[in-house]
Formats: structure tokens, sequence, C-alpha cells
């Protein structure tokens, strides 16, 4: 499986002829393929053959199925996590289950990387064997104080070994940022580790939580995908400096999602003239 062209830190979709069944059906086309893409991975994965290269390989499986049912994707900022000399710590808002199939595929080619999950993800039939393959930080989210020593020893080990740490301090998976809920997790963990922060900021609503089971929302796409990351921070002090600057830059390319997405809207509502 080829991975994403970057360009200049950029993504963008291709364009590309989405068939009328997809377009009329996505959520269904596109969790039969993402059902296959995770019961393969997951068949390596229990025989120890699911690396690195796969997991990349079963991301980019995953953008290609959400863009076939014309899902559009934008990542901005790539260089960032590039110009990073070791590990870092990747730190951003969170809203679906999208960022953490996705993430791979930008982040790994370049960059060993795991993510700090929920236990649950864990346990869950078939995708246990992918998410356990990839020693991910598992947290609770039921005790905090041991959430908190079980992500500062386990982020010390996997920076120890070379790897960086996609962490989303919000905790809990929304539809809006909420800057008090946004923990500095991530400022502490940077601190002790002695490694930078790139910030990131998402827009993955088009894969929104679903009702009986979170995972499997119903897609909207209509909705682009955005990811941008932003130039990498050093904290230091107690770092609140660092933390509203993270805060700062979600906020600010939220803001302006939001303005080209009204200015889209506002586009798409003129009245048009014939002209002879």
């Amino acid at each position: 499986m080829p991975s994403l062209e970057f360009h200049n830190g950029e993504y963008h979709s291709p364009r590309r002829k989405v068939s009328w069944f997809a377009r009329r059906f996505p959520s269904l086309v596109f969790y039969t393929k993402f059902f296959w893409i995770v019961v393969k991975a997951s068949s390596r994965a229990k025989f120890a053959t699911y690396d690195s290269t796969a997991w990349s390989d079963s991301s980019v499986e995953v953008i290609r199925a959400l863009e076939s049912v014309g899902m559009q994707f934008e990542v901005t900022g790539r260089e960032h996590i590039e110009s990073v000399d070791g590990p870092c710590l990747i730190v951003g808002n969170h809203q679906s289950s999208l960022e953490t199939t996705v993430l791979p595929a930008v982040i790994q080619p370049i960059k060993e990387v795991t993510f700090v999950v929920k236990q649950a993800l864990l346990d869950y039939p078939i995708f246990k064997h992918v998410m356990r393959s990839r020693d991910p930080i598992a947290v609770t989210q039921s005790d905090p104080r041991g959430d908190f020593k079980r992500m500062l020893g386990g982020a010390q080990e996997r920076i120890q070994r070379g790897s960086s740490i996609v962490i989303f301090p919000e905790g809990v998976r929304a539809e809006e940022f909420n800057a008090q809920r946004f923990n500095t997790i991530g400022v502490k963990v940077a601190q002790r580790n002695d490694v930078p922060i790139v910030p990131l900021a998402l827009d993955t609503w088009a894969w929104p939580l679903g009702e009986r089971i979170s995972e499997v929302g119903r897609l909207d796409p209509s909705r682009k995908v955005r990811f941008a990351f932003g130039a990498p921070l050093t904290v230091s002090g107690r770092g609140d400096e660092e933390q509203q600057l993270l805060v700062n830059f979600i906020e600010r390319k939220r803001s302006e999602w939001r303005r080209d997405e009204s200015s889209l809207d506002s586009e798409s509502t003129l009245p048009t003239f014939a002209t002879s």
C-alpha cells in the first residue's frame, strides 16, 4: 500500500469519482471496507507479524476507504514533526475514532509513534489485537491518580525506546473543543522527559460518535477532515505558557476552519445569473 503523498508538509485528497451507491450509502460502504481492514490487521497482529509498516499501510487503507465515499482530507504542518530530532509528544483535541485510525498514516512513516488510549480499546473483539501490538499507554478513565502515574511511567518507557506519543488531554471525544477540559498532562509528560510538543488541531466530526456504539457513527462526507500540526514547543518552568499556546493554536485553527466553511456555504447559496 503506497504511503500518502505529501508536498511541503501538506496532503490534500485527490479528486476521484464516487459511485452512486457510495454517495447514497456512505456509512454502509465504508464500514464494510473498514471491517475487513481491521480483520486483516488483527489476523496479522495475532501472529506477531503486524509491524509499524503494516500499521501505517492499514491506516492508509482507511483513508482510501473514506475517500472512496467522498470524504476529503486536508493535512498541514507535517514538516513540524519532521523537524524534531528524536521523539516528541503530539498533543491535540479529540473528536472521534477517525484520528486514531488515520494519524498512523501521517506520522508513522517519519517517526515511530504510539497513542494514549482508553483501556476498553484493548479489550474490543478483533480490534484489541491491533491495538495491543502497537504498545499503547492504556488508561482507565475512572482512576485519575492511577491513570496519571501510568501515563508518566508509560511515556518515559516509550520515549526512552525512541517512540513519539499522541496524547488527547480532553480525555473524552466531543465535537466542540473544551479548553477547560484540556488538562496539562501533555505539558507534564514533555517537561519530565525533556521532549518537545508538536501541537495538533483537528476536525474529524465527519466520522461522529455513534448512538449505540460510539465508534460507529453515521458518516458525513460533506464535512472536510482537517489536521493541522503546529511549530514545536519546548516546555520551560511550570509549562503554563506552553499550555496556553496549545489551547490558542487549537482554538485559532478551528476558528479559521469554521470561517472557511461559512464562506463556502455562503458562496453555495449565491444566486446565479444566465448570460447571453
